[in-house]
């Protein structure tokens, strides 16, 4: 594409909005045409986040109030970033009037209304406020669905769990090399996973020297999303047991996948053969990296960066798999997979804007 393409961020006083911010920046397809926020209009973009007032101005933006005509106006691509059920709405307006949406709540990702409303159904929203376009939206990880997010015009972003964890179990559920029943899922997260708005439990003085679980037993609403795409590669309905917990540290995720294999007596001749699976899965993906043998995903390597670490180990005493992700929540986990979609949905080199490497320490 020779123009530049314009794009809006609306909920851009968040942390996926600031991240979107910081890596549109230097994307030399697109330039920011709008940020937009409710709480946060009449502000500039780096009074609410001052690391963005810098970089000669372009991102010390003046932050709107959400108007899709507006949107439809000035951009050819809006990224929402608002919570799940304020953002339905939002995104009908926007991709009714030929925006292509790329959406990082949960209002999309999962492919039927009933089940939207069994996880999301609140006072407010009682029922899924835009099921008209459940059939049209595309799952964002392109790593499984790059095919469909060619030309999409509305893309549900992955949870930041679920990328962590699809990634590393599918392609051991496609191969047949690991059971589908009794998948089990513990994954640990940084703060910053929980948003902006401040809330007692993820506050970091009070949240610093411990690591605790939450919403355990089916309680996370990621379980669903989960169960829905590792359903897909098993190729029937399947139930995990998934439990999050909280670092006391602003990025990451590490997701620890425990599965049994369909043939232990191979699995015990021949263990590496399920780190292999992944290896051959993602032979030539950008942004995931299987290690070698011996080398085990590490959060503090991803920081920053739209990368995935993957592994599966064998334990024979046990005779259980161990598949092993580390992603940064805000990049690959949200905002930096965004781009992505936004690249394969307008046609553009897929990892524009996405080969920073990571920060260390």
């Amino acid at each position: 594409m020779s123009a530049r393409v314009p794009v809006a961020i609306i909920g851009a006083s968040g942390y996926t909005g600031a991240e979107l911010a910081r890596l549109l920046a230097l994307h030399p397809d697109v330039e920011i045409a709008q940020v937009m926020a409710r709480r946060a209009a009449g502000q500039r973009l780096g009074d609410v986040f001052p690391h963005l007032a810098g970089a000669g101005g372009r991102l010390d933006l003046p932050i709107e109030a959400f108007d899709a005509d507006a949107v439809a106006a000035r951009s050819k691509v809006a990224f929402a970033c608002l919570p799940h059920g304020e953002a339905a709405p939002i995104v009908a307006a926007l991709v009714e009037r030929g925006v292509t949406t790329l959406d990082l709540s949960a209002d999309f990702r999962l492919h039927d209304a009933a089940a939207w409303a069994s996880w999301y159904a609140s006072a407010d929203h009682p029922a899924h406020p835009a099921p008209g376009l459940l059939p049209r939206a595309v799952y964002g990880l392109p790593e499984r669905h790059r095919a469909a997010l060619r030309g999409a015009s509305l893309v549900a972003v992955p949870g930041c769990y679920p990328t962590a964890s699809i990634l590393a179990i599918a392609p051991l559920l496609d191969a047949r090399l690991v059971a589908a029943d009794g998948l089990v899922i513990d994954a640990k997260s940084g703060a910053s996973g929980a948003g902006r708005s401040p809330g007692q439990a993820t506050h970091l003085p009070e949240a610093a020297e411990g690591v605790r679980a939450y919403k355990v037993a089916g309680a996370h609403r990621h379980t669903a999303e989960i169960e829905q795409e590792l359903g897909l590669a098993a190729g029937a309905p399947l139930t995990v047991l998934f439990t999050p917990h909280l670092l006391p540290m602003s990025r990451g995720i590490l997701s620890c996948v425990y599965a049994a294999p369909r043939d232990a007596d191979a699995a015990a001749a021949d263990p590496d053969r399920f780190r292999r699976a992944l290896a051959d899965a993602y032979a030539g993906e950008p942004f995931v990296d299987v290690l070698p043998p011996g080398r085990l995903p590490d959060t503090a390597h991803v920081r920053g960066s739209n990368r995935v670490q993957l592994t599966a180990v064998y334990d024979p005493r046990s005779r259980r798999v161990l598949a092993m992700s580390a992603i940064d929540n805000l990049v690959k986990g949200a905002s930096g997979q965004a781009v992505q979609c936004m690249n394969l949905a307008l046609g553009l080199r897929e990892t524009t804007g996405l080969e920073q490497v990571a920060l260390f320490p």
